[in-house]
């Protein structure tokens, strides 16, 4: 199967059209029973999430049939930075990626060997790139340590300051806009699932990032976590690696 633009163009869409019609005319304006705490402490759910995900996927099934669709559903409801986002997948691998402002009604969509784009509400684009490589002090990342197992999930933040700045919007979606567009220099992922980390992957690494799991291996969505770490390119993601975890990447030769 072979994703095109004019598929991109369809997903896209429909998420745009999900958030004019279920989420934004919820924005601000749930009720106390409207949100629910789910399984994990903190995790929360809100009836605009799933009344979003209900429109998404009959829309889905109606323009792409057979395709097996998997969501989630994740919000705070004192938090106004969100996002709605999606990924195409063929056989394992992000093919296609949207992930949709509801605010600026704007989107960073992606194409697999195609590039990364930014398309706003008027219909321009602009094409979306990370930042140039700065050194290891001057550096702002986002990062998401709480699911990292110990010891590293305790050392990590004392950590952080070898840094410029490290940060979390507690919205993935936002934050891989931001790094696809050079606004941050990296992001940092403990928890890795699918449909967080799907549509962000392709995104930063069709605008020229490097992105890898700790390990060095490629990010598969569904496959077991080390750890996922986004830079600018191959020599800053080992500086920043090193930094974090405290490794030292042997030289070359």
């Amino acid at each position: 199967m072979t994703i095109t633009r004019r598929d991109l163009d369809r997903l896209n869409g429909i998420l745009a059209k999900a958030a004019r019609r279920e989420i934004m005319p919820r924005f601000r304006k749930l009720a106390a029973g409207d949100v629910r705490e789910k399984a994990a402490s903190g995790d929360l759910v809100t009836e605009a999430d799933e009344a979003a995900e209900r429109f998404i996927f009959a829309e889905l099934e109606r323009a792409f049939p057979g395709a097996l669709l998997v969501g989630e559903e994740a919000a705070t409801r004192d938090l106004p930075l969100f996002a709605v986002m999606a990924a195409a997948m063929v056989r394992g691998e992000s093919a296609a990626a949207v992930i949709h402002d509801p605010v600026l009604n704007d989107s960073a969509l992606a194409l697999r060997g195609e590039g990364a784009w930014l398309k706003g509400s008027t219909g321009k684009s602009r094409d979306l790139r990370v930042g140039r490589p700065v050194a290891v002090a001057a550096m702002n990342g986002m990062a998401s340590w709480q699911c990292f197992p110990e010891p590293l999930r305790t050392a990590l933040p004392a950590r952080f300051p070898a840094f410029a700045s490290v940060a979390s919007l507690r919205c993935c979606g936002q934050e891989y806009r931001l790094a696809a567009a050079g606004r941050c220099d990296f992001l940092l992922y403990g928890g890795l699932n699918p449909w967080d980390h799907a549509p962000g992957v392709l995104l930063f690494s069709e605008a020229g990032g490097h992105a890898r799991m700790l390990d060095g291996g490629h990010y598969r969505p569904g496959y077991p976590s080390t750890g996922l770490l986004c830079a600018p390119d191959a020599e800053s993601w080992l500086r920043i690696r090193d930094r974090l975890t405290g490794q030292q990447t042997e030289p070359a030769g």
